[in-house]
């Protein structure tokens, strides 16, 4: 059934919704752990929400027949692939510290969080309830670190005496987990109907959108834009409202040209993360050249099979300091784990991006949009921080290839798993 182009929505499955959301706590674990009452918690944050979304989301899949499309069997099996090849390079790693912390991060973590994010975007209610978590976890993180900056207790760049490296990380976390819940808002004020829903949903994205400046990350801000151009171009394409959709994108980019002129000629402290994403130097002042530079340096040096799993930062001379990775996986990939690294990288991440494109012609609008929305920010952020290990990147990558999976009716044949087409 259909209604202004839009496909109405799936029916509603209580377990799978709560599952969902339970899954983006677990996701957004560490952007949440900023909110002062999560923080201090005796238990730590991340450990609850798995015990909370691990067993829901093992329900959600045994209670239930799925059909898999044959296109997303090639990177997963490459996936796999890739964590043996991780396990074998560790053989021939110099480090010690950064091996044992990263490594089983990605063998014995990322397992788990690509299944989560494969069980997710394949079933409807669990996809709507992810959704949900995202933007209320987005907008709690954005409310509390307005109330903490208006009281002092949280400073732009860190206070003091602050751990740097844990700042850093905390902006970045917290940056991602706001412009997720701006880009989600900003889908349901293209999907609204009416004009008291619109204007919701429409305030609640330039607030959201605000709430991305207040960290400060770069990364998250151009994730923000590339939501915010595609969202509502998406729903207008899908609705046949081509010319629409061209000029939105249109009117986004005059905007951010208009934006770099003002910071070129009128910049002040309320510009401040405007100005720094259009610097020239953005990339050299941050110092991932460098960092690039002596990762593709190292990777020649060290080919074909590269320099073992978490061997960078000694090689680079940082020592056993695992805050100095590449920044970028694909430089990871090859100067860690060498060309078969390499290549097995391409073919799970690149396939991951060919699944989205390949399937993402016949899928249902609300459910590209929303998967496109929560994997966007983090493929921006995949290529200027972070490594391997973050699970958070194993569970954007399920969420893409679960464009290729399907559940029905919750019982009917549970745990059936059968080719979709």
């Amino acid at each position: 059934m259909r209604a202004n182009g839009m496909e109405a929505a799936p029916p509603h499955d209580a377990l799978a919704w709560l599952a969902g959301a339970a899954a983006s706590l677990l996701h957004l674990a560490g952007a949440l752990k900023s909110i002062p009452l999560i923080g201090a918690l005796p238990i730590d944050f991340t450990i609850l929400s798995a015990a909370l979304a691990l067993p829901l989301l093992s329900l959600c899949a045994i209670t239930r027949p799925w059909l898999v499309a044959p296109e997303i069997g090639l990177p997963i099996a490459a996936i796999g692939a890739r964590w043996l090849w991780l396990v074998l390079a560790g053989c021939w790693s110099a480090s010690g510290t950064v091996l044992s912390a990263k490594l089983p991060e990605i063998v014995l973590l990322g397992p788990i969080m690509l299944l989560a994010g494969l069980v997710v975007a394949g079933d409807d209610a669990a996809l709507r309830g992810f959704c949900a978590g995202v933007i209320g976890a987005g907008a709690a993180v954005a409310l509390s670190l307005a109330n903490n900056l208006a009281q002092g207790s949280v400073a732009l760049g860190g206070l003091p005496y602050a751990d740097a490296e844990k700042w850093r990380v905390a902006y970045q976390v917290t940056g991602l987990a706001i412009a997720m819940a701006a880009a989600l808002a900003a889908l349901h004020w293209a999907e609204a109907r009416g004009a008291l829903l619109g204007c919701f949903w429409l305030g609640a994205t330039l607030a959201l959108a605000l709430g991305v400046l207040l960290p400060g990350g770069r990364s998250a801000l151009v994730a923000l834009g590339l939501c915010l151009a595609s969202a509502r171009a998406l729903i207008l394409y899908r609705q046949q409202k081509r010319a629409r959709a061209a000029l939105w994108a249109l009117g986004l980019l005059c905007l951010a040209a208009g934006a770099a002129l003002f910071t070129a000629t009128e910049a002040n402290q309320h510009a401040r993360d405007i100005k720094r994403l259009f610097s020239l130097n953005t990339l050299e002042s941050s110092g991932r050249l460098a960092l690039w530079g002596a990762a593709l340096a190292l990777a020649g040096s060290a080919m074909p099979f590269g320099l073992g799993t978490g061997g960078f930062s000694l090689a680079a001379g940082f020592g056993e300091w695992r805050g100095r990775h590449p920044h970028n996986l694909a430089l990871e990939a090859l100067a860690e784990a060498g060309l078969p690294g390499f290549a097995l990288w391409l073919i799970a991440f690149g396939g991951s991006a060919w699944v989205i494109w390949r399937l993402g012609r016949t899928a249902p609008s609300w459910r590209l949009a929303r998967i496109l929305m929560l994997c966007l920010p983090m493929a921006v952020t995949l290529q200027v921080s972070t490594d391997l290990g973050n699970r958070m990147a194993w569970l954007t990558l399920g969420l893409a290839l679960g464009l290729g999976l399907r559940s029905e009716a919750p019982g009917k044949e549970a745990f059936n798993v059968r080719a979709l087409g």
